[in-house]
């Protein structure tokens, strides 16, 4: 009998609960970026990295809660933090590459949805099988 943990079907569940996590985080990042910028005046590099400092912070705890429940027992530890910090450090990189790439042969906007495609795939490939490991179910 195939094991749950790892069956298709879950794995397109974890999918969709993460991209939503993600959307709720993009529209955090945004909000935030906006204060930090217009109201309190920051620069935009300093802006941005303050919202996505608050976005990813807020995406690992949604993910610990919801998304990877089972895997994290909804407890949060400095290490995996860490480590969600790190893949979405890696999901930004790579996003930011795929960008400045696809945007030579797509318009701009394109090219943002193939490199944010490729940072959710990256990104949830990282969490799902690295960062919360399923647990092995008992025979």
């Amino acid at each position: 009998m195939p094991d749950p943990v790892l069956s298709s079907g879950h794995m397109k569940l974890k999918a969709v609960s993460f991209a939503l996590v993600g959307a709720v985080n993009t529209l955090v990042d945004l909000g935030v970026f906006s204060i930090a910028w217009i109201v309190l005046g920051l620069t935009p590099l300093v802006a941005n990295s303050l919202s996505w400092f608050v976005a990813v912070s807020g995406s690992y705890v949604m993910n610990c809660w919801i998304t990877f429940a089972a895997e994290s027992r909804r407890r949060i530890g400095l290490s995996t933090y860490l480590a969600v910090v790190a893949s979405g450090l890696a999901g930004l990189g790579l996003g930011t590459l795929i960008l400045l790439i696809a945007a030579i042969v797509v318009p701009i906007l394109a090219a943002k949805m193939i490199s944010i495609a490729a940072s959710f795939v990256l990104n949830f490939s990282v969490s799902h099988f690295l960062i919360f490991k399923p647990r092995q179910t008992r025979a």
